[in-house]
């Protein structure tokens, strides 16, 4: 029954997150009704929750293989079936995130569109004189509903050359303009112009007050009081004890500053990463919840774009990296104090009772490390209220480095290799993860979560600018940590630790 209740609850959640996303972004390049493109998207997690609720069972493989393949085909040909002429998209179309279209629109198209601050025939002869025939030989400008596209040859390297052109395009033009380079379909790097928002003058910018503090700290305080209410139900203190004694809710705090400093420190991570490159960037903000765990993590909103791949990648790894070792003392500590229990069917991936840690390379690792004799092939962990914590943020970072989109792992991958491969890792990773549940059903709701999100991510406004072997070697190490979280341990490790 609380199975069936769950896999509702995440159903409706996923479906209004579906409908949203498909919503903003594909109805406005389709005619298609968003109803008919959001059932298409929501059939596969249909089939696999209805044929679990069914039959308690996942359903077969060739049924979910065949929901795989089948769905995104037809919600491809669903999009390009409506799809809108180019001339209807307007305003509508950002020619930077989405397919540019075959037919160039008209100069007077362009001085129509509030939205873009045209340029002259004086203006395009400048333009063409800040691209140096040594840097980026200019072949020709194409004129876009939100952009100005300049498309050559690259003569010198990415950084030398975005760096070169941005100079004498920020010398002409002022703040107008935010210069994307970026790699098309063929991989042919090019350079757009789009419409800077935040042209305006510096004092406005700065009466514009990006960090609430008072909000800040009242969402911290508030998700402070529900992690200890959490924290104190798992320390064994029932409702009616807490009632008559309020102060033995202190017994919540183990589980609610663990739980807090992690999730906390990691989107710290990316807040400070993002100070570092002079990016626009809220506070973190935490999401109180009053009931299990007590909070939905934290976040931060940036409000300028990432200058190029390198900043993407660092504020990327930046919040895993802190989170992950803040996660690794306190998953320790916690475990030595953890009780082991007798190993039954009920022991999952959730059941903090009786947590099977087979599941999990690393964490059958730190298990061994922390129990030692005590864990045995026959033998679950009852996880201490700071080993649960722990736990939830060692799930957290799994889960993000995931190269998927707009995760932590999705950044990566992408400053990494480029958005290009990052989409074709990204729809790899979702496949892989889908098998990776015919191994552990628990991962059912990842798979389902991960097959609907976003695989494209954001550019940088210098996209092309490759990374350095440091950051590359950081990248691999976010990918081995990933492996070792969700990947179980090989049958020789179980038996060399006797687990």
């Amino acid at each position: 029954m609380e199975l069936s209740l769950l896999l509702i609850l995440v159903g409706l959640l996923l479906g209004l997150i579906t409908y949203f996303t498909v919503k903003s972004s594909v109805a406005s390049i389709t005619r298609t009704p968003v109803w008919l493109l959001w059932l298409v998207m929501m059939t596969p997690p249909l089939v696999l929750s209805g044929w679990t609720l069914l039959y308690n069972k996942l359903p077969p493989l060739d049924v979910m293989l065949g929901t795989i393949v089948i769905c995104p085909l037809l919600y491809w040909l669903l999009i390009q079936w409506g799809r809108r002429e180019p001339k209807d998209l307007g305003a509508k179309e950002n020619p930077i995130q989405s397919s540019l279209p075959d037919t160039q629109p008209t100069e007077q198209s362009v001085v129509e569109d509030p939205k873009l601050r045209p340029i002259n025939k004086q203006e395009e002869t400048e333009l063409r004189n800040c691209f140096p025939w040594g840097v980026y030989y200019l072949q020709n400008v194409e004129y876009r509903p939100q952009a100005v596209l300049c498309r050559g040859k690259l003569r010198t390297n990415p950084e030398t050359a975005y760096q070169t052109v941005r100079k004498n395009i920020e010398a002409e033009f002022g703040d107008r303009f935010f210069l994307i380079f970026q790699e098309s379909l063929n991989g042919k790097p090019f350079f757009a112009l789009v419409p800077n928002p935040q042209a305006q003058p510096t004092e406005e910018l700065e009466s514009q007050s990006m960090t609430r503090p008072g909000l800040a700290l009242g969402l911290l305080l508030i998700t402070l009081f529900t992690t200890t209410v959490v924290g104190a139900k798992l320390a064994g203190v029932d409702g009616e004890s807490l009632q008559s004694t309020p102060a033995i809710l202190q017994q919540g705090l183990p589980y609610a500053i663990s739980l807090i400093a992690i999730l906390g420190i990691h989107e710290l991570g990316h807040y400070l990463a993002a100070i570092y490159y002079k990016i626009r960037t809220t506070l973190p903000y935490c999401i109180p919840i009053p009931f299990l765990p007590g909070t939905l993590g934290a976040f931060i909103q940036m409000r300028s774009p990432v200058p190029h791949r390198k900043a993407l990648f660092d504020i990327g790894i930046a919040g895993p990296l802190a989170g992950f070792i803040v996660t690794i003392p306190l998953l320790l500590w916690g475990l030595s104090h953890s009780q082991v229990v007798e190993l039954t069917e009920e022991s999952r991936l959730w059941t903090f009772e009786s947590l099977n840690p087979r599941f999990s390379f690393l964490l059958t690792l730190l298990s061994k490390l922390a129990l030692g004799s005590q864990l045995t092939p026959e033998m679950a962990i009852h996880l201490h209220p700071v080993a649960i914590a722990a736990y939830i943020g060692l799930v957290v970072t799994a889960f993000n480095l995931m190269p998927v989109g707009q995760l932590d792992g999705g950044h990566i991958v992408h400053a990494m290799l480029g958005q290009r491969t990052a989409v074709v890792i990204g729809q790899v990773t979702r496949f892989l993860m889908l098998l990776l549940v015919l191994l552990e059903r628990d991962l059912l709701i990842w798979a389902v979560i991960l097959l609907f999100m976003p695989v494209a991510d954001e550019p940088a406004l210098n996209d092309v600018s490759e990374l350095d072997n440091r950051r590359d070697a950081l990248g691999f190490l976010a990918l081995v940590i990933l492996v070792s979280i969700v990947l179980p341990p090989p049958g020789t490790i179980t038996q060399m630790l006797n687990i």
